[in-house]
């Protein structure tokens, strides 16, 4: 019996467990995406009333933790994904980029307990390849 009632508690705690570490990992991409479109919308740049420009190059520094727990579960081309959420965000706004769209991500160990940092930059000739190669 104490056995039974141990096992029983050890499941409850599991999935417990799950559903908090659940709900924490499908909060950080919505704040990752957030973070991104807040980037692009920060460095908008009005030209005329039909005319907002904003960088198009992006560079996503993700926690090494993070990114490895992303490849783990599938989301290997994490950078594809935010760059067509980023997309869409643009069109939604109305936006121009400065060239063509890429968003680059890099695993990088970050101090605080950040779980990733985004810049931008427009560079008219960029393409997802011309990054920097990870180290």
């Amino acid at each position: 019996m104490a056995w039974e009632t141990l096992t029983r508690w050890e499941r409850a705690l599991e999935r417990w467990q799950r559903t908090l570490l659940e709900k924490v990992h499908l909060r950080q991409p919505v704040e990752l995406l957030d973070a991104l479109h807040h980037e692009c919308d920060r460095h908008a740049v009005v030209c005329s009333k039909s005319r907002v420009v904003v960088p198009n190059a992006y560079e996503v520094e993700l926690d090494t933790g993070v990114y490895a727990e992303l490849v783990r579960h599938g989301c290997g081309d994490v950078g594809e994904m935010l760059t067509d959420s980023l997309a869409r965000h643009g069109l939604q706004k109305g936006y121009e980029w400065a060239g063509p769209l890429a968003v680059h991500i890099t695993p990088t160990p970050l101090a605080s307990g950040d779980l990733y940092r985004v810049y931008s930059s427009p560079m008219p000739h960029v393409r997802a390849d011309a990054f920097p190669e990870e180290s």
